[in-house]
């Protein structure tokens, strides 16, 4: 590893995927390799798996590490999307199980969504500071490109699914009282998780066009039947959830463009507002992959 830790010699790859509940490996990969790396920003959540699918080069992440040992508030966000970028990644599919906010929503019913309410309040959400400052446009968290090849990937593969909508992403651990379930049904919100809006950030700081598929396991407690639903019943959808993500996602890999015209991978280009002149060196060194297009010798 290097100073700032990136290995010189680290396997690249084009379309970065992060797994979520219930999806902790990527069967189907072809030439797999490992590699456990380290970035300015601490380890990522577990090894990175590289490997190809469907002739394209990606590498998998496991969000919650081998045996879902990681609180959503204690994920590396920042290690986890940087190390996306050490590794070349242009593109990064999110998957993530979630709770129903609306009854069309059912369970096995994926939603890939297009805004975030960001209901957080003790995780880095950003690369920047302590000595740079940069506002990046999150109008429209979502890439749209991502999404096109995310919703063609599950007509591909049979699974219904919906285009649009907000996902709230809430601290967590623990789920929502019927007060907030409610007041988030009032804000039209439609499917609520613990995990994708600071992926979205990061990505977007670090101009990667990202994309969440949401995969439905349960209503929220808002439902009147959602006392009745038992923990072997989620799980039970978690993993029909996951056996139809792998086929959704190796279609979406096929079909994601390799050349994209969304702005996502300029979002830095109006974004930083401190001059060269005053960022430390330490501060360079460790935000090289985000600086180097702007910040010019």
């Amino acid at each position: 590893m290097t100073g700032e830790g990136v290995h010189l010699n680290m396997f690249r790859a084009e379309i970065g995927i992060l797994g979520g509940s219930g999806l902790y490996h990527m069967p189907g990969l072809t030439n797999v390799r490992q590699e456990q790396i380290s970035t300015p920003f601490g380890e990522p959540s577990d090894w990175l798996t590289f490997g190809e699918l469907r002739g394209r080069k990606v590498v998998f992440l496991a969000r919650h590490g081998r045996g879902h040992h990681l609180l959503p508030s204690d994920i590396n966000y920042r290690a986890n999307i940087y190390a996306m970028k050490q590794a070349g990644v242009s593109a990064i599919l999110s998957i993530s199980a979630v709770g129903s906010l609306k009854e069309e929503h059912k369970p096995g019913k994926f939603v890939v969504p297009d805004q975030f309410i960001d209901r957080t309040y003790a995780r880095r959400s950003t690369f920047f500071g302590p000595d740079i400052v940069a506002h990046v446009s999150l109008a429209d968290p979502v890439c749209a490109e991502v999404g096109n090849a995310m919703m063609a990937g599950c007509a591909g593969s049979g699974v219904e699914a919906s285009r649009g909508g907000t996902y709230v992403c809430m601290e967590g651990p623990q789920f929502s009282t019927k007060a907030e379930s409610n007041l988030y049904r009032s804000w039209g919100a439609d499917v609520i998780g613990m995990t994708n809006l600071q992926e979205a950030k990061l990505s977007r700081e670090a101009e990667i066009c990202y994309g969440t598929l949401a995969m439905v396991t349960d209503y929220d407690c808002w439902h009147p039947g959602h006392d009745s639903v038992t923990t072997e019943q989620i799980v039970a959808v978690l993993n029909q959830n996951s056996a139809a993500a792998l086929k959704v996602l190796d279609a979406a890999v096929a079909g994601l463009p390799a050349k994209r015209s969304c702005h996502c991978q300029s979002a830095l280009k109006d974004a930083i507002l401190t001059q060269p002149s005053v960022v430390s060196a330490k501060t360079k060194q460790t935000l090289h992959l985000l600086l180097e297009k702007y910040f010019r010798d």
